[in-house]
């Protein structure tokens, strides 16, 4: 089964979906946690290149483009192997993003993007995919308050990008009722998890969300 975890910046996917791997393993599952852009070397390679703040000549395309070219790459490589032998995939950002951030936030449009990306992945979409919803304003507010955090490119941008991203992926997920869930991130960490954890189960266990 293929999970993606979705959100604007400082939603806490990241974090939920390392709690839900180890959860996932302490009981016996075959699970596999990654994440895009990168998750193999030569993705990993095009994620320096994209999230990189001196390279603020990217073209908004070029950028596009470089995320599917990751996100192929980690299919070929790491992705599809994975589901072959049976395992579960969670992968920390997926398509939606490159539909939210590129297609909504930058404004080369859904369907534009969404037809690279079905080139790209040969139409991969994910079983299951968790939307962690919040106002960007408390997730860049979380950002800022974590000193651990690497500030990138995509933080730079502004209060209206994230906002355009968020109501993208909640267009998104009003137009893939079948595979999307919301979850409300502005709770607790461990409301966010258990949450998260019986969606996740339930779907693996009867196929429902």
């Amino acid at each position: 089964m293929f999970i993606t975890f979705e959100g604007v910046e400082g939603c806490g996917k990241s974090t939920i979906a390392k709690l839900i791997y180890n959860k996932l393993k302490e009981n016996n599952f075959q699970v596999m946690l990654t994440r895009e852009p990168g998750g193999v070397k030569i993705a990993e390679d095009i994620r320096k290149i994209i999230l990189n703040k001196e390279n603020v000549t990217l073209d908004d395309r070029s950028e596009a483009l470089l995320f599917a070219a990751s996100r192929r790459q980690h299919l070929v490589e790491k992705v599809w192997p994975a589901l072959k032998r049976g395992e579960i995939v969670l992968c920390d950002r997926y398509i939606d993003s490159s539909l939210a951030y590129q297609g909504g936030g930058k404004h080369l449009g859904v369907e534009e993007i969404l037809k690279v990306n079905l080139f790209a992945t040969e139409n991969t979409f994910p079983d299951l995919t968790l939307l962690f919803d919040i106002d960007p304003k408390l997730g860049l507010e979380r950002i800022s308050a974590n000193k651990d955090r690497e500030i990138n490119r995509l933080d730079l941008e502004s209060l209206s990008f994230y906002n355009t991203v968020r109501n993208t992926f909640l267009d998104l997920a009003k137009k893939y009722p079948e595979r999307y869930y919301i979850i409300d991130a502005s709770k607790s960490i461990d409301e966010v998890f258990n949450e998260t954890y019986l969606v996740i189960t339930n779907k693996l266990t009867n196929g429902n969300i």
